[in-house]
């Protein structure tokens, strides 16, 4: 017996999703006292953007791979 993975349709494209996640880490940050979880949110948010930056940049047309 196999187990049936549960699969979704994204709506969002990863950069989106992305940069969401980023801003909801910042908003809840804004409202913490400074200490450990604060810094953990914003590192995850700066995180998430960095990763959105990349994902942009090694998408563009320049550096998709050609068929040889």
């Amino acid at each position: 017996m196999t187990a049936t993975r549960k699969r979704t349709k994204q709506t969002q494209s990863l950069q989106q999703r992305l940069l969401t996640s980023a801003d909801k880490a910042r908003e809840r940050a804004q409202h913490m006292p400074p200490g450990k979880a604060r810094d953990i949110l914003l590192r995850r948010a700066m995180q998430n953007e960095v990763t959105s930056s990349l994902t942009d940049w090694l998408s563009a047309p320049v550096y998709r791979r050609s068929a040889e």
